[in-house]
């Protein structure tokens, strides 16, 4: 594996979460100090859970300042760029596909490192990608979108199996790492835009707890 092209898809997925981090807490109108925090552990969220799922300690923005920089500068130009910025919503839903995208491929590439099976590293890859999310909507008292029916851990699962399966095809490892953050962010957006969703067991049923 290209361990430049891993780092570049590491920092611009870190971009991306802290991005859609700041414009969830500006939605919300919190402080410079909670704008921070937010795309903090947005950023670093899928990460943290998966390193600890599979042992890697310390957890890996913990082992290099690098995180913490590309956070800070991250928020520092958002916020003084954030004037030009008329639509915090879409702007959030945009860079949320794309690190979900970057991060599932992140999260696979750990999980073949480490010598795991293909589907533990599809939930690996899913896992980094979707949990900062969780922790951000969590914190900005929002329902996760993977608790909804929005197609979201669905585009991971998605472009992590089709990831899985490139790799016996002998095609260079930097196309099928391109082709398959394409098809998660494509995923996403696709589904935002049209509407789709995954079948709700509730349709018919009555709340019988009232």
């Amino acid at each position: 594996m290209n361990n430049e092209f891993i780092k570049l898809i590491d920092i611009l997925g870190t971009v991306a979460f802290a991005v859609s981090g700041i414009f969830a807490a500006m939605r919300k109108r919190l402080d410079v100090f909670g704008v921070l925090i937010i795309a903090f552990v947005t950023a670093v969220g899928g990460g943290t859970v998966r390193d600890m799922m599979i042992g890697d300690l310390p957890v890996s923005w913990i082992r290099s300042m690098n995180y913490v920089i590309i956070i800070v500068l991250t928020v520092a130009v958002v916020i003084l760029f954030k004037r030009t910025i008329h639509n915090f919503k879409k702007t959030l839903m945009v860079f949320d596909s794309i690190g979900l995208g970057f991060f599932t491929i992140l999260g696979l590439e750990k999980g073949i490192i480490m010598g795991l099976e293909p589907g533990i590293c599809i939930a690996l890859g899913t896992i980094t990608a979707c949990f900062g999310g969780i922790i951000r909507d969590i914190s900005v008292n929002n329902i996760p979108l993977i608790f909804e029916k929005e197609i979201y851990a669905t585009a991971c699962i998605i472009g992590g199996s089709v990831y899985m399966l490139l790799l016996q095809t002998g095609i260079n490892i930097n196309i099928i790492e391109a082709i398959c953050i394409l098809l998660v962010v494509i995923t996403r957006l696709l589904a935002v835009k049209f509407d789709w969703r995954l079948p709700t067991i509730y349709n018919n049923v009555h709340d019988t707890d009232k």
